[in-house]
């Protein structure tokens, strides 16, 4: 078993190898603060909406879900469901230490980082998608407003 898993490494790029080295060594970071919603003054820790908080003055995008838009929302039905989803994310994030878990990507084009984040070792992009307050990330938008 060991020698055919170190086979199976060797024949990986090296690229491929320390992206994998760096994701798997590096433990989850973990966090409790009290978080609040975002308001036009400095963000510290925060909740911008659905998907997006600010933690210790850094930005964080939830990896692996995507959430209505606040910002602006295209329909009534698109801000209704994307202010249920920040208010969740609100409680979520407030009930309890979470973790970080680094993603392949560290950060997005708008410098934001890229977090798979939990909360009792259950993904919070799962518990919003379970709730139906988000949907896995697909690698693009869709309207919610269908």
């Amino acid at each position: 078993m060991t020698l055919r898993l170190f086979t199976a490494i060797a024949s990986l790029s090296p690229l491929a190898i320390g992206v994998l080295a760096s994701v798997a060594s590096a433990p989850p970071s973990s966090a409790s603060e009290p978080f609040s919603i975002c308001g036009s003054g400095q963000r510290i820790t925060c909740v911008v909406d659905g998907d997006t908080f600010w933690f210790r003055g850094e930005k964080i995008r939830i990896v692996d879900i995507d959430t209505p838009e606040l910002s602006p929302p295209r329909c009534e039905r698109e801000r209704e469901r994307g202010l249920a989803a920040k208010q969740r994310l609100l409680d979520i994030l407030n009930s309890g230490p979470l973790s970080f878990k680094t993603t392949a990507r560290d950060e997005d084009r708008f410098g934001r980082k890229l977090r798979i984040v939990y909360r009792d070792r259950r993904s919070v992009g799962d518990i919003l998608v379970a709730e139906g307050l988000a949907r896995k990330w697909q690698g693009s938008r869709r309207s919610w407003c269908e």
